[in-house]
């Protein structure tokens, strides 16, 4: 029996990662999160689950977790918890890079002590922008002028990412990175700033769409269930120390577009309205650059092949709001 460590489980992409999980019946999850950010109802999300007779869950932080005996073991480890979103991260200024840091350098003490392989769930924010939105594994990662709440955050997933690649070269310590690209679909929530959810929320309330500046920030949109398969492959074939991409080039559009495109594919009597986001959020709200990534390392080492374009994206996040559904 596999034994699966999967922090921040009952979060957005933690929980579409627990589904594909559990089916097998060599696999037993335990989930770590304490509730900040989820968006879901966990009883309901457990009841309907394939397997969850093999499923564990403590309701609490890592830094809790960690100080617990526990007789479980771990041969694979999960590591999504965190703090999410561009409105969500900005209750957290000054703490986040502390945070992402200390969370890693626990996971790395568990991965040791369990002989376990360590997934690391990343940022395309470490590439800071790339070069003109184009953001490939072989680039540097760029460190903006300007100080912001999203900086830290990217600053805060990139020190945890040298922290755990640097420890698979003096530790047992086997380890990779993944740095997923604008993930969306059911279950993502409008309230840490997620601009899908939002923009779906709106039109099916008839209500503006509010699109933030003049709408011509890129994105590459890439379904939840696509960013689940790429966890998995990376576990199963991840290279240790290295860092992988995980993201839909062809999803690539803009923002105006993919209000322009919620409008058609969920109708009603909504429009496009272009507004001041730091008038809503205040002055440390900040827009992120433009970000698109290159997958083909993703593709050719993992073998993972995106497989929902941006309009299933639409259609199922829209489907799932529609339902009203919690889990």
């Amino acid at each position: 029996m596999c034994g699966v460590l999967v922090t921040g489980g009952f979060g957005f992409i933690g929980s579409h990662l627990v589904e594909r999980l559990l089916p097998d019946p060599n696999t037993r999850v335990h989930v770590v999160d304490n509730m900040s950010s989820s968006p879901i109802d966990v009883d309901a999300f457990v009841r309907q689950l394939a397997g969850r007779e093999r499923l564990t869950y403590d309701i609490c932080g890592l830094e809790d977790y960690s100080t617990r005996v526990s007789d479980r073991h771990f041969d694979e480890i999960y590591h999504l918890a965190a703090v999410v979103g561009p409105v969500g991260v900005l209750p957290h200024a000054g703490k986040i890079a502390g945070m992402m840091v200390n969370d890693t350098a626990r996971i790395i003490a568990l991965g040791l002590a369990h002989g376990a392989k360590v997934v690391d769930v990343s940022t395309s924010e470490v590439y800071g922008g790339g070069r003109d939105g184009y953001c490939s594994e072989r680039d540097f990662k760029v460190i903006q002028p300007k100080v912001t709440v999203r900086l830290e955050y990217a600053v805060g997933k990139l020190a945890a990412e040298i922290a755990l690649i640097n420890s698979t070269k003096v530790t047992p310590l086997r380890a990779c990175i993944v740095r997923p690209f604008n993930v969306a679909g059911p279950r993502q929530s409008g309230k840490g700033g997620f601009v899908l959810p939002r923009f779906i929320g709106q039109a099916l309330r008839g209500e503006p769409i509010t699109v933030y500046g003049d709408g011509s920030m890129v994105r590459a949109f890439t379904h939840v269930a696509d960013i689940a398969d790429g966890l998995i492959a990376a576990m199963a074939r991840g290279g240790s120390g290295e860092a992988y991409n995980l993201g839909n080039p062809a999803n690539k559009t803009s923002i105006l577009d993919l209000a322009q495109r919620v409008l058609d594919r969920v109708g009603g009597p909504s429009k496009i309205d272009f507004v001041d986001p730091k008038e809503l959020f205040g002055p440390l709200f900040e827009e992120a650059n433009d970000k698109y990534p290159d997958a083909d390392k993703s593709m050719s080492e993992l073998g993972w092949r995106p497989k929902y374009d941006i309009d299933r994206v639409i259609l199922d996040t829209a489907e799932y709001m529609r339902s009203g559904r919690r889990a």
